[in-house]
């Protein structure tokens, strides 16, 4: 779906000088800038206090040198319309102010002290079905008031939701719209963005609507009660194929001492027909979220938060390890990218056509078949062009050029393992956690993960299993096509 936009460039390659349609003044002007909060793909987040009252507010600065291209420009600017769209909502992250300058956009918001939503039950101890129901409740309801506004999330997670402050009863509020859009009633989507382990099928066949973001809360609350994502494998392209056609667990533990209403939910929110799935309206009708006597109150299992604390542990230390790649990732490295654009773009078009991918493909021995070749070329061509444009090539490819290479592998490794003693220890990974503005609790139950030998480290052949085992978000923002993975091969057989 193509999004309006403020810019009205000469051609759909050129990038934009700014994101904001607007000038405005300095951000250091109005604000005082505080410790770092957290780093995200795109952006870094500082505390700051506004000058004129004194009080505290959350900022994400985006580098805009990490924009490549028109659609990213498009993309920030459509996130903070959304927020300001959205804004009203009580459990919403309020957006305060905008700032833009040569180097950066900035994004002032409300602060959420509180930290994450797992990070929240992992400390409680305590936690029951009735919880996970209220949470539930919230969690929906934002989606309903998104999609009543015309606005689909497209990468709801739990990440994505902050408690407002430390308190026990604080409000949760969902965050980061950088993937949403406007959505129109009827309107289908075809751009494959979301995280793995909560994408919809119909998302992974490129033919969705609202109906997504159901699918995902449907997997949040699945992890709400179990620990574990119910569609799982050891790579991304595994869990994909468990999203479009695995067997939904009701069997094993912690299952059979779950309500019988908790898993009729769960089966109408996971429903593959997104035309006989729920919608947020009928999710906060049924019974478990309407009535708390349908949900009990016993605590879950101890096990349940034992598997949460490994599965949030492991998803934090590989997001920083993503993170240290991609800031260590050089210009030369793009230029290698660029390199083998121009080689795929026989006719200096500046553009990729079918055949030019085919016979791009076939040069560097690859065995695709056509019908695989044209799913790369959809996934890649994110305006529906019909073609792939340079910022489009990079968006698909550059994520595989950083992940994959041994040489970006030993320097994330190296980040961690401060000593240079051939180990990542607790110690490293609590002061990267630091480092990250992350909260540092439960390493242990990381290290244990990852650690197979058992000797309490994790050293780099443990570390690099760890990295491409079900990786995460990737791609366009956060995900594109497994495909990709064969476009990402024959890229690197054509650099060898």
């Amino acid at each position: 779906m193509k999004q309006s936009s403020p810019y009205q460039p000469p051609s759909s390659s050129s990038k934009p000088s700014s994101v904001l349609p607007y000038k405005t003044s300095n951000l250091r002007d109005h604000y005082k800038i505080g410790r770092k909060l957290g780093q995200g793909q795109f952006g870094t987040t500082y505390l700051c206090v506004d000058k004129s009252d004194g009080k505290e507010y959350a900022c994400k600065s985006i580098p805009k040198r990490k924009l490549l291209c028109r659609e990213d420009y498009e993309d920030v600017w459509r996130e903070i319309q959304i927020m300001h769209h959205l804004s009203g909502h009580p459990n919403v992250v309020r957006i305060k102010d905008t700032y833009e300058d040569l180097l950066f956009v900035h994004l002032v918001m409300e602060l959420c002290a509180g930290g994450e939503l797992f990070d929240r039950i992992i400390q409680k101890g305590h936690y029951s079905e009735r919880k996970a129901a209220q949470l539930t409740k919230t969690i929906v309801g934002v989606v309903e008031a998104c999609h009543s506004l015309g606005v689909m999330h497209r990468d709801l997670k739990p990440e994505n939701f902050l408690l407002s402050n430390t308190d026990e009863d604080a409000p949760l509020k969902a965050t980061d719209f950088g993937l949403s859009v406007f959505y129109k009633p009827g309107e289908m989507l075809s751009d494959v963005v979301g995280s793995p382990y909560y994408v919809a099928p119909e998302v992974l066949r490129k033919y969705y609507g609202l109906e997504a973001d159901v699918w995902s809360a449907g997997v949040i609350l699945y992890i709400l009660l179990s620990g574990v994502p119910p569609f799982w494998a050891e790579t991304e392209a595994g869990i994909f194929r468990q999203i479009l056609q695995g067997h939904l667990d009701f069997e094993s533990e912690p299952w059979p001492s779950i309500s019988d209403s908790a898993k009729d939910l769960i089966r109408n929110m996971l429903n593959r027909d997104p035309k006989g799935r729920f919608t947020a309206h009928q999710v906060l009708c049924h019974p478990w979220i309407v009535d708390d006597r349908v949900a009990p109150d016993r605590p879950l299992d101890s096990a349940v938060l034992s598997r949460l604390k490994q599965f949030s542990a492991m998803d934090k230390l590989k997001k920083m390890a993503l993170r240290v790649i991609a800031d260590q990732l050089s210009e030369e490295e793009i230029g290698g990218l660029k390199e083998l654009f121009k080689m795929i773009d026989t006719d200096n078009s500046g553009t990729i056509t079918f055949d030019e991918l085919k016979d791009g493909l076939r040069k560097v021995g690859s065995e695709l078949t056509e019908h695989e070749i044209q799913a790369l070329m959809n996934a890649a061509d994110i305006d529906n062009s019909g073609t792939i444009d340079y910022g489009e090539f990079l968006a698909a490819t550059v994520h595989l050029n950083k992940l994959e290479r041994e040489e970006n592998l030993i320097s994330a490794f190296a980040y961690f393992d401060k000593d240079g003693s051939g180990y990542i220890t607790i110690d490293e990974l609590s002061e990267a956690c630091r480092d990250f503005g992350l909260h540092d609790g439960h390493l242990d139950e990381m290290i244990k993960e990852i650690d197979q030998n058992n000797d309490g480290q994790i050293d780099y052949s443990e570390f690099v299993a760890m990295m491409r085992k079900g990786n995460g978000a990737v791609g366009r923002r956060t995900m594109t096509s497994s495909l990709c993975v064969n476009l990402g091969d024959a890229l690197r057989a054509a650099q060898q």
